[in-house]
């Protein structure tokens, strides 16, 4: 057999986030405090749409970007929430935000153009820039409580001299540390990269989950330069419907739903009549799981403290970014496989996000108050055993 694969697609590999959750996951009795899938359940509304799609034989091709009356009320479902002021022409319906990051970093990068990705941040970013033959350039935001500021910014674009910046990554709320940017934050960023002329791949899939103040976008700030991916996995507990959206420019829609057409064709039909329901039906669903999730995450907070965690600012999301206590392994790795080996809860590293994680570990607080009440005494057993 040859193997003369693709290059860059070697040189990248599963998850290690998937890799760790599926060795843990064959452990009986294992509490998995790993990946960021809600424990909720769809919304019945939302379900009901989906077989009464079915029903109506809603089973052949839709427009590429997506049936109009999905794309005209995601518009107007995010511009209420956001105060933004997108059109119908401005959105693509995409197979999860996951497919939407693809198709935003393939429609702008050219050949070896740098995209900055501030860490610790979920890494997918990071092979959909290789794959499209771009290269990456990292910002530890870890000495500035894991928020990238401007000045680190500007400073980042000087030193890359000659090559071409073409974007920036953000994701806020942000995954894994549950930190967000505030307004006076996302005003001092905008500024650079209004100047520079940067494209931002902003990923907002955790919008609806911010708690200490309402979501703000670099959407509200430079709109010209934002490409916004949103989706319904978080908001209304879809993971498995696999349904996201892009919202950008109409110039820069026009050459994604080029790139997305060749990946996906089109989303899943009755998947679109759920989400169209979700968006017209469904403006709070979001809320109720909010509610829960602000009491879980006080809980581990008002818990894990007194055990010797320190937390990043959690203002959003349903992670915890905790900092490993000081009399325990340091090395993220060690520290989460002997916790799952000796007391049974898988967490995940802080190193998988990359630069800036060592050290911390994430947790998940998707998970019903049982599995963190159990995670709360188990981790408690390892750290006093250390």
């Amino acid at each position: 057999m040859r193997e003369d694969f693709n290059q860059i697609v070697k040189k990248i590999a599963v998850s290690d986030i998937r890799q760790f959750d599926n060795e843990v996951s064959q452990v009986p009795g294992m509490v998995k405090l790993t990946l960021g899938e809600p424990d909720f359940n769809t919304p019945e509304h939302v379900k009901q749409a989906a077989i009464k799609a079915i029903e109506d034989n809603q089973s052949h091709y839709t427009p590429n970007p997506g049936i109009p009356a999905l794309r005209e009320a995601a518009a107007a479902y995010y511009n209420e929430k956001f105060n933004w002021h997108y059109q119908a022409e401005n959105v693509i319906t995409t197979v999860g935000a996951t497919e939407g990051i693809a198709t935003a970093l393939q429609a702008i990068i050219n050949p070896d153009d740098v995209v900055i990705i501030p860490t610790p941040i979920f890494p997918i970013y990071i092979p959909d820039t290789l794959l499209n033959h771009g290269q990456v350039v990292f910002i530890d935001t870890s000495a500035d409580g894991f928020v990238l500021t401007p000045e680190r910014l500007e400073a980042t674009i000087k030193a890359q001299g000659d090559k071409i910046v073409k974007a920036v990554v953000l994701n806020y709320p942000n995954n894994p540390t549950g930190v967000t940017y505030n307004h006076n934050e996302l005003a001092g960023l905008a500024k650079v990269i209004e100047k520079y002329q940067l494209w931002v791949v902003s990923d907002e899939v955790y919008a609806e989950l911010s708690y200490s103040e309402p979501h703000e976008s670099l959407a509200n700030f430079i709109p010209d330069q934002v490409i916004v991916v949103q989706g319904l996995s978080k908001s209304h507990a879809m993971t498995g419907w696999r349904v996201g959206f892009l919202l950008a420019p109409k110039a820069v829609t026009e050459e994604m739903i080029k790139s997305h057409q060749y990946m996906v064709t089109a989303p899943v039909t009755l998947v679109q009549y759920a989400a169209l329901e979700a968006m017209t039906n469904g403006k709070e669903d979001s809320q109720v799981m909010a509610k829960q999730y602000i009491e879980r995450r006080d809980y581990l907070i008002k818990s894990l403290e007194p055990l010797g965690f320190e937390m990043a600012r959690p203002d959003g999301a349903f992670y915890l970014f905790a900092k490993i206590p000081a009399n325990c392994p340091q090395d993220s790795w060690t520290f989460v496989r002997e916790l799952a080996k000796t007391q049974k809860l898988a967490l995940i590293p802080g190193i998988s996000f990359g630069a800036g994680g060592e050290g911390y570990v994430r947790i998940s607080y998707a998970a019903s108050m049982e599995n963190l009440h159990k995670a709360v005494e188990r981790l408690t057993a390892f750290v006093q055993a250390h």
